[in-house]
């Protein structure tokens, strides 16, 4: 069940000693100005992987303290935040879990769940800590610490996908913290998260990049650029997102992103069978049901987070 938006200012009571911010960049350090400015945890520390980044997060003030040794970072930790992509993840926690402090929790940002819960649950509980995976449904085009906001999370949805095996009081924590940051949160579980932002998420990012290829291909006519106004960029904003990331993202949940394309080609041919028979009242019917669920949407949302 999807929690109310809480609010970053309100006081859940929940405080750390230290949070250890995995990979400081838009998430990351979002995340830690958020729990800084909040006063959430005495430390936080962020793990980088170049010495320009160090300089970064104290320009931007993201953590309390950035270092390129990721034992150092994770140390003593209460709570470790993976914000890397999620094909480093694995890698990165068989780094550190040997210095994992009993008892810590472990989570991530990623927006595939069931790859990561698969890889990371058992090797966390084998190092006396617990995992629990969660997808704050929250982001930007833009990349790195200088876009981060600290109020990137506010009323934002948060998914948190516990297992079977997962320890109740770590779950409740996780939830209690992105609350403390502002957002509301819901529990699916990890194949079911996947199921669904394939098609929420994923799809709109392939269509966006595939608009972005074919209507700005230097082929086009020189004048096809110029006829690109505000609907193109807002319909393809996020094909500006990381390449990287993207294809991390895109491979990991395959079988649902093809479903979903599967899907929205579908939706196209139905679209084109009633444009080659001039079926306006199939045309008609076509954009009205998007325009009325769409409004829908947008009103619970309005309702729910104000924005």
């Amino acid at each position: 069940m999807l929690s109310q938006c809480e609010g970053s200012s309100l006081n859940f009571g929940v405080r750390w000693q230290k949070i250890t911010i995995v990979g400081v960049g838009l998430l990351g350090g979002s995340i830690g100005l958020a729990v800084r400015k909040n006063r959430l945890a005495r430390h936080v520390v962020g793990f980088v992987r170049r010495e320009a980044s160090i300089a970064d997060c104290r320009q931007t003030g993201a953590v309390s303290h950035a270092t390129l040794d990721i034992e150092e970072a994770v140390s003593g930790a209460d709570l470790v935040v993976l914000c890397t992509p999620i094909g480093q993840m694995r890698s990165l926690a068989e780094q550190f879990v040997h210095v994992l402090k009993p008892g810590a929790v472990v989570t991530d940002v990623g927006s595939v769940k069931l790859p990561v819960v698969r890889q990371l649950e058992p090797l966390i509980a084998n190092a006396g800590a617990h995992f629990v995976g969660s997808h704050p449904m929250a982001g930007s085009e833009k990349a790195g610490v200088h876009a981060a906001r600290a109020d990137l999370f506010n009323c934002a949805v948060c998914v948190i996908t516990p297992t079977a095996r997962s320890h109740k009081p770590a779950v409740r924590q996780l939830e209690q913290f992105w609350h403390a940051i502002g957002a509301r949160t819901i529990k699916l579980d990890p194949a079911k998260h996947d199921a669904l932002v394939g098609f929420s998420s994923h799809l709109p990012h392939v269509v966006a990049a595939a608009l972005a290829r074919r209507v700005l291909d230097p082929a086009r006519p020189k004048e096809q650029a110029l006829l690109c106004a505000e609907g193109f960029k807002d319909t393809t904003r996020v094909a500006s997102s990381s390449p990287e990331m993207w294809s991390d993202i895109a491979v990991a949940n395959k079988r649902n992103l093809a479903r979903a394309i599967d899907m929205f080609i579908a939706e196209l041919r139905a679209f084109r069978f009633a444009l080659d028979r001039e079926d306006a009242r199939a045309l008609t019917k076509f954009f009205d049901t998007a325009k009325s669920r769409r409004d829908a949407w947008c009103a619970a949302r309005q309702t729910t987070t104000g924005r």
